[in-house]
């Protein structure tokens, strides 16, 4: 990949449907999601590839294990991989590796990163059921670190079961970033995101990736003119270094995102970190193509 003729890194992309159609999630929540974020279309992974290469972007790209709740297998870490090597220019494959899995998601972590170029890894603490601090995920996140590979946990609210009675189950705070705080102070050289603007804990995630050194925020699954203005104070500021452009397509585009973004009050230098320069580091493509 050459992250010098790219624009921007999208770090936060879902692939939603293999290629021959099954989706992890239940119907249910599936149908609830797109109508929570009004998307219509999920893209397989060589359509997210071609929708990023027209637009000089690069993507990182994970689906979501949650079996342990949801009881439907999801799709294969092994075909995420497969399929985004088939575009090594625009994707980055990451892997989502259910933290009840136990052992088996350690070894299934250290397989993915030899044998299948996965880059990282995605957690969602509240459909997966799990708090981050519990030390039942431990092991993980050691193999994870001991890998350098990058762990990004969604945060905050999740339009995953809104609408849906009981919210499907599905409980919030196990989405608290306060919880990441334990996760980040027993594991300082893994590096960490917090996915989404962190409603309704906004603050505690700007004060954890704050205080520990390792952790970043990224911007997905909210238009940026919704953004709380002290998440933008702290992006222009004391953050400039630790906050990443991220979309959630398909439920929100890039497109959007970016005429979005354009009308925040932000320093001009600052504007190229958040869209590329921060995720290039983080991913270490300028080490990789020697830059």
């Amino acid at each position: 990949m050459d992250a010098d003729r790219l624009t921007a890194i999208d770090m936060h992309v879902h692939a939603e449907v293999s290629d021959d159609g099954y989706t992890s999630l239940p119907d249910g929540l599936l149908a609830a999601s797109r109508e929570h974020f009004a998307a219509r279309r999920s893209p397989t992974v060589d359509e997210i590839a071609a929708y990023y290469r027209e637009r000089d972007m690069a993507a990182v790209v994970f689906t979501v294990d949650a079996e342990h709740t949801t009881g439907r297998p999801p799709i294969a870490n092994e075909a995420v991989a497969e399929a985004c090597g088939r575009h090594p220019d625009v994707l980055i494959p990451f892997a989502s590796l259910d933290p009840w899995r136990g052992a088996a998601a350690v070894s299934a972590i250290r397989r993915l990163a030899a044998d299948h170029g996965v880059r990282g890894c995605k957690f969602h603490p509240s459909l997966q059921g799990f708090d981050p601090s519990d030390r039942m995920a431990y092991p993980l996140y050691e193999a994870l670190e001991e890998l350098g590979l990058p762990a990004v946990f969604h945060t905050g609210q999740t339009g995953i079961g809104a609408g849906v009675p009981g919210g499907g189950g599905i409980r919030l705070r196990h989405s608290n970033p306060m919880l990441i705080d334990d996760v980040a102070a027993d594991f300082p050289d893994l590096r960490i995101v917090l996915a989404h603007p962190s409603f309704p804990w906004q603050e505690e995630a700007l004060a954890v990736a704050v205080h520990k050194p390792s952790v970043y925020i990224d911007l997905s699954g909210w238009s940026p003119k919704y953004f709380p203005p002290v998440l933008v104070r702290y992006a222009d500021s004391l953050l400039k270094h630790k906050v990443l452009f991220g979309s959630d397509y398909p439920l929100i585009t890039p497109d959007r995102w970016l005429a979005d973004f354009a009308a925040l009050d932000l320093k001009p230098e600052v504007r190229p970190l958040i869209l590329k320069e921060n995720a290039a580091r983080l991913l270490g493509l300028h080490e990789t193509e020697g830059g």
